[in-house]
């Protein structure tokens, strides 16, 4: 006997039986007292529901550091249609989680692609104006975007736009930024960050409130194997090739650096690995 052959039914029977649990409708979550003064991290999303697939980090940022997390709704999604619907599955999945959110226009911003970036710079500097507006107002300590190949073409010009912006606000603004994956994964992550159990199943639920996106792709039933993955790339991606895996269930990988003087510089030097037991807010010394 295969002594795997359960091991595999089991995660084969959770796949099909997470298909069947409801989607969103949940009371939000427990939330934290931020104080007034607490810093800000302006979460910049290309389309709704990357704010709770890339958000692992973000949501102990705001449940353990007690910073002021604000997701900023780049693009409604491409479809029309579906923008005004796709805004109020945000809203809820921001209110399940406790996440503040920002709209960037009444439908999001349209064409945020380095076509419209190159083809088109009197409108894409109207983009990067909105942008480097909502930085200034918000003056956060951490900022967290795309990396610049997340293969999907809003993602990587939200990238660009977000770095257009942060170029615009000239050398005084200093921040650090978390660069996240999810259609393309990075070359050279530097951070690995644990979740427990309990973040996880509230990121899942986070993304069930997406209902249109859920019932197209199952996102959210796919997240916890997705940071299952990411241990096994995170050991050796950022602690070095040939190391051993941490004792770690869920991971995400993201690259953390600093802009300062009007350009992008490391944080630290090698990789790190941020478990449960350790504060977030010790990334950001």
């Amino acid at each position: 006997m295969n002594p795997y052959h359960q091991f595999a039914a089991d995660y084969a029977r959770l796949a099909h039986e997470g298909r069947h649990l409801p989607l969103g409708g949940f009371p939000p979550t427990p939330r934290p007292v931020i104080a007034p003064d607490a810093p800000k991290a302006l979460l910049f999303s290309p389309h709704p529901d990357d704010e709770c697939i890339t958000g692992a980090l973000a949501l102990r940022l705001l449940r353990e550091a007690r910073f002021n997390l604000i997701n900023v709704a780049v693009t409604q999604g491409s479809n029309p249609a579906r923008q005004a619907a796709r805004w109020t599955e945000l809203k809820n999945a921001c209110d399940f989680l406790g996440f503040g959110l920002v709209q960037t226009a009444p439908n999001g911003l349209e064409r945020v692609s380095v076509k419209t970036r190159s083809a088109a710079p009197g409108e894409w500097r109207v983009k990067v104006e909105r942008i480097a507006e909502l930085l200034e107002a918000h003056r956060p300590r951490v900022i967290v975007l795309p990396h610049v190949r997340d293969w999907n073409s809003t993602h990587i010009g939200t990238h660009y736009l977000v770095a257009d912006a942060l170029a615009e606000l000239g050398p005084t603004f200093d921040c650090f930024t978390i660069e996240t994956e999810f259609w393309g994964q990075m070359d050279d992550p530097n951070l690995v960050v644990e979740s427990s159990v309990a973040d996880v199943a509230d990121l899942i639920a986070a993304v069930s409130f997406h209902v249109g996106e859920a019932q197209r792709n199952p996102y959210h039933i796919l997240l916890p194997a997705q940071m299952q993955d990411n241990v096994r790339r995170g050991a050796e991606l950022v602690g070095g090739q040939g190391q051993a895996a941490p004792d770690f269930v869920f991971t995400t990988l993201y690259r953390l650096r600093r802009w300062r003087l009007g350009r992008w510089e490391r944080a630290y030097e090698g990789g790190r690995q941020l478990g449960i037991d350790q504060s977030p807010a010790t990334l950001f010394v």
